[in-house]
C-alpha cells in the first residue's frame, strides 16, 4: 500500500528560497498519493539556505501527524551545523546513507511510558 512506501528526494546543488518551493511541491505530490515516509538526500548539496529550515520541520511534523516521516541522510559537516543552527537538531533523523534512513522506517519505536 501507498502509505508503507517511501520515496527518496535526492537533492543537488545550492538549496534557496526558490528551491525549496520546488523541494515543498514534490513533498505535497507524494503526500497527495498517499507517500508519507520521505528521505531527503543531500549528498550532493553544497549549501542550504538557513531559511528553508523551519519550514522543512512544519513540512515533517505535517507528514508525522499522518502517521509518516521525513528523514534525512548524506549531509556534511557543514549543512548539519546549518540545520543545527536553524533549530533543527533535533528536528530530525539524520543518516548517513539514504539506505540507513529507508530502513530506519521499518524499525519498531520504542516509546517511554
Amino acid at each position: 500500500p501507498a502509505r508503507t512506501a517511501h520515496m527518496t528526494l535526492a537533492l543537488e546543488g545550492e538549496i534557496g528560497v526558490p528551491e525549496y518551493r520546488e523541494i515543498a511541491e514534490a513533498l505535497f505530490r507524494f503526500s497527495s498519493r498517499g507517500v508519507r515516509r520521505v528521505v531527503i538526500d543531500f549528498s550532493e548539496v553544497s549549501h542550504v539556505d538557513y531559511r528553508v529550515v523551519r519550514p522543512l520541520i512544519l513540512r515533517a511534523s505535517g507528514l508525522r501527524h499522518l502517521g509518516g516521516d521525513i528523514k534525512l541522510c548524506g549531509l556534511s559537516a557543514y549543512l548539519h551545523a546549518i540545520f543545527r543552527s536553524a533549530g533543527a537538531h533535533d528536528a530530525f533523523d539524520y543518516y548517513a546513507q539514504a539506505v540507513d534512513a529507508v530502513a530506519a522506517f521499518d524499525r519498531p519505536v520504542l516509546t517511554a511510558g
